[in-house]
């Protein structure tokens, strides 16, 4: 399901390069989270967040023939404030 949504979000943006995609598993659950260049973020979530529900929805729908629970969250703009960690 991974690399079904790294597809659809690396088609919506200006800079693929910047999409990272991670799933985290659980035993019925899966979170996948987008990360995306700040400029692309509006891109991904849509108007209205229309575009986001609909990578939702698809997932959901993939999910389901596996008998599992997904979750996608995109995750807000890293801000480099001066400190890593």
């Amino acid at each position: 399901m991974m690399e079904l949504v790294e597809y659809i979000v690396r088609q919506l943006v200006d800079q693929p390069d910047k999409v990272q995609v991670r799933q985290l598993e659980g035993e019925r659950t899966v979170v996948i989270e987008i990360k995306v260049a700040d400029e692309d973020l509006g891109k991904v979530i849509g108007r209205k967040g229309r575009i986001a529900q609909a990578i939702r929805t698809l997932v959901r729908a993939a999910a389901t023939k596996r008998g599992k629970k997904v979750t996608v969250e995109i995750l807000p703009p890293s801000r480099s404030g001066g400190h890593t960690s």
